[in-house]
């Protein structure tokens, strides 16, 4: 599928790439088809990426990988999550938190309390509150970046 990004211009995405989000993203329950961009020519799901919608072609939000930025990452995943998007193995599961990026990048954060969570074998996604307590809304990632160069 050929479609039109705000930032990278034409993008030609695989129909087996393209990510489904049957309820929609948290905010958007319109924007249901995505795909994932990475920052670089190599693959790096450890690494900046871009959620692009195929729907609204100015739509874009910047995620990484959730235990990239905290390592001991682990919410709980709900019996809805998974019956919205298939089982979930250690094998099939791919969690990505959204990323702000405010102009001083020393203010930059991820939001640990609603993952996107996606099945790499359905291509389904969800996003979804954790119920995880201590999971913050703006957790800070400045200095572990810094720190993890």
């Amino acid at each position: 599928m050929e479609f039109i990004t705000k930032f990278f211009g034409k993008v030609d995405v695989a129909d087996d790439k393209i990510i489904n989000f049957p309820e929609g993203i948290l905010g958007f329950p319109d924007l249901k088809k995505f795909a994932l961009m990475f920052d670089s020519e190599k693959s790096s799901p450890t690494g900046l990426n871009f959620m692009a919608s195929l729907d609204e072609p100015a739509f874009m939000m910047p995620v990484v990988t959730a235990v990239a930025v905290k390592p001991d990452y682990s919410p709980k995943i709900t019996a809805e999550v998974e019956k919205a998007i298939g089982p979930l193995t250690e094998d099939n599961v791919l969690v990505l938190v959204t990323m702000t990026i405010p102009e001083d990048i020393t203010g930059m954060t991820v939001n640990l309390n609603a993952p996107i969570i996606i099945n790499t074998e359905s291509n389904k996604a969800i996003q979804s509150m954790v119920e995880n307590e201590g999971y913050d809304v703006k957790y800070p990632i400045y200095e572990f970046l810094k720190s993890n160069q």
